[in-house]
């Protein structure tokens, strides 16, 4: 009997393994791939949603799959997940234009929802505190391999055979994911009985917000504003979030509860989460934009550009268990944002001679930052909290997570194409469907244009990234501030 609940064991983890490696080599092989995307499907203008889109429906979902996981269990929930996630992926693969990929890509997110946070939440149901923290630097493994192959892959894929085909990776391996947690993960933990309660009016007004937010955002960007239209989303959103808030004030069974938000250490978390995803956003999508239209290296050498800020998250995340029993969290936190800030600071006034090595380097301190930083909150967030809101507390901390990758991509697609556009005024002679064409290394520019264009994008990415550093300060306040003296064990 102990034999097999060791193999039990052994299964259930290689499945969350894989899953988050299948749920993170999803991002590294789409950022990858994302120039050759907008290239061959005129995607520029819409390029925030690909990412958006999938982010918002991952974050929607997220909450109601951490309630449902507390009161009806984790297995259900992860597989209903997964399969929610194959068929987007599935469907993703086969999308003939931007409109369906930005759809189908809506899907995933649906499944992601689940897959994410049921994945740190079962790590917290099997391992006490005092082992997790290691278990979870382990779990990042899977991270840190697809950051290896993911961009390979992508850029393969994307340079030989057709970016269609990155989608359909994600198939198999949800296949396997599956065969494993149903014969291996055996719920020992007792769910609550009762029937789920779903906060309906809390998910339909979370959702109304975001889903505002970025039409909004994406309208601002648009070279012709359509300001009825504007005004029409700016008082959606602002009676949605009302709604939001006044619904989950009253509610018994909140989508957010805001109970949680009360203990002072869990908000600092999830805060920090939440901003420094919008952090990471930034680097993923604008990293590989950046070196394939101004270096016009190729859609795998971009990509690779990525992968060093994964694989120091897994020796950085092994530090975690040793640092939080010296250290209180603010003490971890700030020293690593201070550093990380002042690296991204480079980008804000970089030339079209910035050496090349530096967005390695960058990554790296990024990947090594976060690995600390975001291991260390998912940690403390579920000690915080009773045992019975863990569920709760870990899709609150990936909701965070989802978030700000959310937001942030809406804000800095709107800041890029603002940006465009303002720079095209200086340049009458370039067309924005050029510029549209020239973001993939793969695809022909006229050779007369190009210095422009590469002026013209690199303004736009200085501006993202010096939106990037607003966020450094804002997150390095949140912990300054943070009254916990405490040392969590």
């Amino acid at each position: 009997m102990l034999k097999n609940k060791r193999l039990d064991l052994i299964l259930t983890m290689i499945a969350i393994f894989i899953a988050t490696f299948m749920t993170s080599v999803e991002t590294t092989i789409v950022t990858t791939a994302m120039p050759t995307i907008i290239s061959k499907l005129n995607g520029l203008a819409l390029q925030s949603w690909v990412f958006a889109m999938y982010l918002l429906t991952t974050a929607v979902s997220t909450p109601v799959y951490g309630k449902l996981s507390d009161q009806l269990g984790r297995k259900p929930i992860f597989v209903s997940g997964l399969i929610i996630f194959l068929l987007g992926s599935f469907l993703s693969g086969i999308a003939p234009n931007i409109y369906l990929l930005i759809i189908f890509r809506a899907i995933q997110g649906f499944g992601a929802g689940a897959v994410m946070p049921m994945t740190f939440t079962i790590i917290a149901d099997l391992f006490p505190y005092d082992k997790r923290s290691n278990i979870i630097a382990l779990n990042n493994t899977g991270w840190g391999i697809s950051a290896l192959l993911g961009p390979l892959i992508g850029g393969f894929v994307v340079d030989r055979l057709n970016w269609h085909w990155i989608f359909f990776i994600n198939v198999p391996l949800g296949i396997i994911v599956l065969i494993l947690i149903l014969i291996g993960f055996d719920e020992s933990r007792k769910v609550k009985d009762k029937k789920a309660n779903i906060d309906y009016k809390g998910t339909l007004s979370l959702t109304a917000t975001l889903v505002s937010l970025l039409i909004f955002l994406q309208l601002i960007g648009e070279t012709r504003l359509s300001i009825p239209l504007i005004l029409v989303m700016l008082v959606i959103l602002i009676i949605s979030t009302v709604v939001l808030v006044y619904s989950e004030r009253r509610s018994d069974d909140p989508i957010i509860p805001l109970p949680l938000f009360k203990n002072q250490l869990f908000k600092v978390q999830i805060l920090t989460t939440l901003l420094l995803s919008g952090v990471q956003i930034s680097f993923q999508i604008y990293f590989p934009i950046w070196l394939q239209s101004v270096y016009r290296v190729s859609a795998s050498i971009a990509g690779l550009a990525i992968t060093p800020s994964p694989v120091l998250w897994l020796p950085a995340s092994f530090l975690v268990g040793i640092l939080v029993k010296k250290f209180i969290p603010k003490r971890i936190a700030i020293p690593v944002l201070i550093i990380q800030m002042l690296f991204y600071l480079l980008l804000v006034f970089a030339s079209l001679n910035f050496p090349m090595i530096m967005f390695y380097i960058i990554a790296a301190i990024t990947g090594g930052g976060l690995g600390i930083i975001i291991t260390m909150n998912t940690l403390i967030s579920q000690e915080v909290v009773p045992e019975n809101d863990v569920g709760t507390a870990s899709s609150m901390l990936t909701l965070g997570r989802t978030l700000g990758q959310t937001v942030m991509t809406g804000i800095l697609g709107l800041v890029f194409n603002l940006s465009i556009n303002h720079e095209l005024v200086k340049y009458p002679n370039v067309p924005f469907q050029q510029v549209d064409r020239f973001i993939s290394s793969n695809q022909n520019s006229e050779a007369s244009l190009i210095p422009s264009m590469q002026k013209i994008i690199i303004e736009g990415m200085h501006n993202v990234f010096l939106v990037t550093v607003v966020l450094f300060v804002i997150v390095l306040i949140v912990n300054i501030r943070d009254k916990n003296k405490n040392i969590i064990k």
